[in-house]
Parts: structure tokens; C-alpha cells; sequence
């Protein structure tokens, strides 16, 4: 009788988590979907990434216990999630998103994680001067081991998407990678060198809308 009982407490609190986990992700979506209404270029998508796609990024990176990591438009931090699961700890983790009300919400989803309410796309710039993991003398140096981004980069222009891809790899070590998602067929930059390469993985169909990663890298 005892076993019974204890089962179905498991089994209700198991409902209850998905309940909770299908709400969260409702609030989220509603939430993505007012910053879209309110500047449509700045925040791109209508819906945040789905935890495949996520994954799917996160799963480019190696965690290491001094890696260093910038994450451009986590939005409400599904991608965040997803290197927290790749096994990223807050000191491997610096974000940078534009709006403060996302900002606000990932400050509550994960206290004490660095987070610069910043431009993406004056990268050096948030990184360096508004407390993240830039001092003035490393400015310049290729100390960064990956960079992941879920900009909405084809709603700039392409000398803008050239810019920041050539700022980031200024920013990050030989070979370690900017990673990109897009709903597109082509990729979201083209390489300007021969010496930056270009990756795309399938679709990922459990995505909405259906997307894919870009993952571009640098050999010096």
C-alpha cells in the first residue's frame, strides 16, 4: 500500500514539473514574442530557439575548466541552458544581450552569471568596458574560445555582419569558433578570406520555424 502511494506522488509531481516546465516555456514565448512587437530588427525571431537547436550550438564547444565563452542575444536563455548542460559553469560564461527586460530575466534565471546589457555588435567595446571578461590589456588578444550567437544577423546589412565576424575572431584563439544559427540556405556571412572556413549541420526539424548551425572558423 505503501509502494502505491509513494508511485503515485512520483507519478503527480512528475506531471506537475511538465506542467510547470510547459508554462515556463509558454511565458517565455510570450514574452520573446512582445520584444518582437516592440523592435522586430533588434529581436528577429517571433519564438525563442527550441532546446534541440540549442543543444545543437552548444554542442560545438568543449568545456574546459578555464574556457572562456561570449554568448550574443541569449534572448531567455535557451542556448544558456544548453551550455550549462554542455557542462559550462558562470565562470566559463560571459552574455551579452541588448534589452533589459531580457537581461532582467536572465539575471533572475541564473544569479551571478555574467551578463553586459550591451551591443553585440560593438563587441570589444561591451566585453571590454562594461565589466566583462576583457581587461584594457587584452583588448587585442585571441583569448576566447568560442563565441555563440543568436543574432538576428540577416536583418543588418552584410558590411555589419562582416564587422562584428571580424571583430570576434580579433577576440578569439586560432581555430576556436563563432557559432551561428539561421533559417536560411546560404550561410548568414560569407567568408571574405580563404582562411576562414564554414560549416553548416543538417536541419534541425524540431526547431520552429526549422533551422540549422553555421559554424565559422579561423586558422592564423
Amino acid at each position: 500500500m505503501l509502494k502505491r502511494g509513494t508511485g503515485r506522488a512520483e507519478a503527480l509531481r512528475d506531471k506537475i514539473n511538465k506542467a510547470n516546465a510547459v508554462r515556463a516555456r509558454v511565458l517565455d514565448e510570450v514574452k520573446f514574442f512582445r520584444s518582437w512587437a516592440q523592435n522586430p530588427l533588434r529581436t528577429g525571431a517571433v519564438t525563442p530557439s527550441g532546446p534541440e537547436l540549442a543543444a545543437k550550438m552548444a554542442s560545438y564547444l568543449a568545456p574546459r575548466p578555464h574556457s572562456r565563452v561570449v554568448e550574443l542575444g541569449p534572448g531567455t536563455g535557451v542556448v544558456t541552458k544548453a551550455l550549462f548542460d554542455r557542462g559550462f559553469s558562470h565562470q566559463n560564461l560571459n552574455l551579452i544581450e541588448y534589452s533589459p527586460d531580457f537581461c532582467d530575466l536572465l539575471s533572475l534565471r541564473y544569479p551571478g552569471l555574467p551578463i553586459v546589457q550591451g551591443d553585440a555588435y560593438a563587441l570589444r567595446t561591451s566585453l571590454s568596458e562594461q565589466g566583462g571578461f576583457l581587461s584594457d590589456e587584452e583588448d587585442d588578444a585571441h583569448s576566447l574560445d568560442g563565441i555563440v550567437s543568436s543574432l538576428p544577423l540577416l536583418t543588418r546589412p552584410e558590411p555589419a555582419r562582416r564587422a562584428l565576424l571580424k571583430e570576434a575572431f580579433e577576440l578569439l584563439k586560432p581555430g576556436a569558433p563563432f557559432i551561428q544559427f539561421s533559417y536560411g540556405l546560404v550561410a548568414p556571412v560569407k567568408p571574405e578570406s580563404r582562411a576562414i572556413s564554414v560549416y553548416s549541420s543538417e536541419w534541425i526539424w524540431k526547431n520552429l520555424p526549422p533551422a540549422r548551425v553555421w559554424v565559422y572558423r579561423k586558422g592564423y
